[in-house]
Parts: C-alpha cells; structure tokens; sequence
C-alpha cells in the first residue's frame, strides 16, 4: 500500500471522528409560539409542561394517534435557510405535549413538519445572532432521536 493509500484511509478514519454522523431520524422542524394551551395531550393541565420550556408538537409522522404525548426527543438543528444558523450546540431535550395539527397557535408554514418547537427550543437550536434573520415561518432540518 502505498503513502497516498495510507493517507487517505487515515484521512477518511479521522473525518468520521470528528465530522459527526446522524444517529437518529431526520425531519424538519417550525417554530410556534403561546398560546400552548389546551393541547391535545394534556387539554389545559399546564403542569406537563416542562420548567424548561423545551417542549414541541407532534407532527403526522411522530404522533402515531396520541402515542407521542409525554415522549421526550433529543433535537439537534443540522442545516437552516439561512448558512450557519444552525448553533453548534449539542441536542437539546424536548417533550411532546401537542399535536401539530391541532396546535391553538399554529405557524404558517406546518404541513411536512415532524416537530413545532416551542420559542425556547427553537432559539437554543438555531444562532441568536441568526434567528433575527430567519423569518417566524422558517423551516429548519433536524435531527432527532427519542430517548
């Protein structure tokens, strides 16, 4: 095997370590905001909310008829619109505690969205510098992974 063999293998090793890979699912992900409720999973029970404020809804392809209420997702922000709104944070948690389509505050762009973040989770995933920039309707891809 020759040098330049080496190298590239080396190469390819070492890009695995350090550029990371999906480990979870991959969707798109909006914004919404208050008012939050009534919910389709809690109605107007405000204590299932989460002190953090890192909640979402369900869209279609998570909610399997009610089943993902309660379920809590790490999140990650892996492109944008925008270049580099993405923050290079590590995953946030958030719990599902509605269903996106019947969501009181819906955004104007929801159809094929796998999540509506709550303002806070939106904002922790996406660059405050950035966030100015995007629009209340951007769609931004994710990652996540139920945990």
């Amino acid at each position: 095997m020759s040098r330049l063999e080496l190298f590239c293998i080396f190469i390819n090793i070492l890009s695995v370590d350090i550029f990371h890979t999906c480990s979870g699912d991959v969707g798109a992900a909006a914004p919404y905001s208050s008012p939050y409720i009534p919910t389709e999973c809690y109605s107007g029970d405000a204590t299932e909310f989460p002190s953090n404020n890192l909640f979402a809804a369900a869209g279609d392809g998570i909610w399997n008829n009610g089943a993902a209420c309660g379920r809590q997702y790490l999140v990650r922000c892996i492109s944008a619109p925008e270049p580099l709104s993405c923050a290079m944070t590590d995953a946030i948690q958030v719990k599902i505690v509605d269903y996106a389509n019947s969501a009181v505050s819906q955004p104007v762009v929801t159809p094929g969205t796998t999540m509506l973040l709550s303002n806070n989770a939106y904002d922790m995933l996406v660059n405050s510098s950035s966030s100015t920039s995007l629009s209340d309707t951007s769609i931004i891809n994710i990652e996540f992974q139920q945990v």
